[in-house]
């Protein structure tokens, strides 16, 4: 159901979207386990795609888009920001890489992503990884019932400038999800509060915060999809899908449903008690 725009799940929707949240956050899991020096981006994109089809999931990013997109998951190495395309290059020590992935179970998507070290990294690189993911779990415990997606937005903002002089991406945006990757609305990594569409039950968005280590301006490469930092920088970006809920906020994307962080940061838990 659509409203104001807006796609508007059922409760049973909401619930064939954790099954693909689960999909893809145990897929992230099993590649943070399998990232080390000297593997390729190939070799997780191959992962990733045998375990995504054995959990009797679609993968969302292979053929989706103009190019279509070649692979089942991103992998955008230390400056590239996302889209980073899976191949041969192989991850050497102190390297970072962020992996995005999707997948659809019975027509209803997952999206989420995770910026993983290889090996040792540098101390400001590690910051800089932090300083993401905690922005992120900033910006999913602000989603209320009754508020506004700027109220997200200005989360995220307002913890990574907070920390230091880091650059916010502004030309790529969390949105919407659910029937298809992409919807309506887009949920901005910066903005005042109050602003923007209201959030209501039955609304599932994908929060993404993507940070570099100093210019936000971004270059997109020859092959129409690796995004980079202007500067060389290196960047981080983390992603998960929440729902509201009755309850509050339920991260579909995380396999406690969000409820430790959230809890922690004073926000309420919308999915099952246990």
């Amino acid at each position: 159901m659509f409203g104001s725009g807006l796609e508007i799940k059922t409760p049973d929707e909401v619930l064939v979207m954790r099954e693909a949240g689960l999909v893809v956050g145990r897929t992230l899991e099993l590649l943070r386990g399998a990232v080390r020096p000297g593997i390729t981006t190939a070799e997780l994109d191959r992962l990733a795609e045998e375990h995504i089809r054995d959990c009797g999931a679609v993968p969302s990013f292979l053929g989706y888009g103009d190019p279509p997109f070649p692979a089942t998951i991103c992998t955008s190495v230390d400056d590239e920001v996302v889209h980073g395309i899976p191949g041969s290059r192989e991850l050497v020590e102190g390297d970072v890489v962020s992996i995005d992935c999707g997948a659809i179970v019975d027509g209803w998507h997952g999206d989420a992503a995770i910026t993983v070290p290889v090996g040792e990294i540098a101390d400001d690189v590690a910051e800089l990884l932090r300083v993401t993911e905690e922005a992120l779990w900033r910006g999913l415990a602000a989603a209320r019932l009754g508020g506004r997606v700027g109220d997200i937005s200005h989360a995220v903002e307002s913890h990574v400038r907070s920390q230091g002089g880091y650059g916010i991406v502004e030309g790529y945006t969390g949105h919407g999800i659910g029937s298809e990757m992409h919807l309506n609305p887009d949920v901005p990594n910066y903005g005042k509060p109050g602003r923007g569409p209201r959030l209501r039950r039955g609304l599932a968005l994908a929060v993404e915060p993507m940070i570099t280590l100093g210019s936000p301006e971004t270059d997109l490469l020859d092959d129409d999809w690796t995004v980079v930092s202007s500067d060389g920088s290196w960047a981080a970006h983390f992603e998960h899908t929440l729902a509201l809920t009755a309850d509050g906020v339920w991260v579909l994307t995380a396999e406690d449903g969000g409820r430790e962080r959230l809890e922690a940061l004073g926000a309420a838990y919308g999915g099952p008690a246990a």
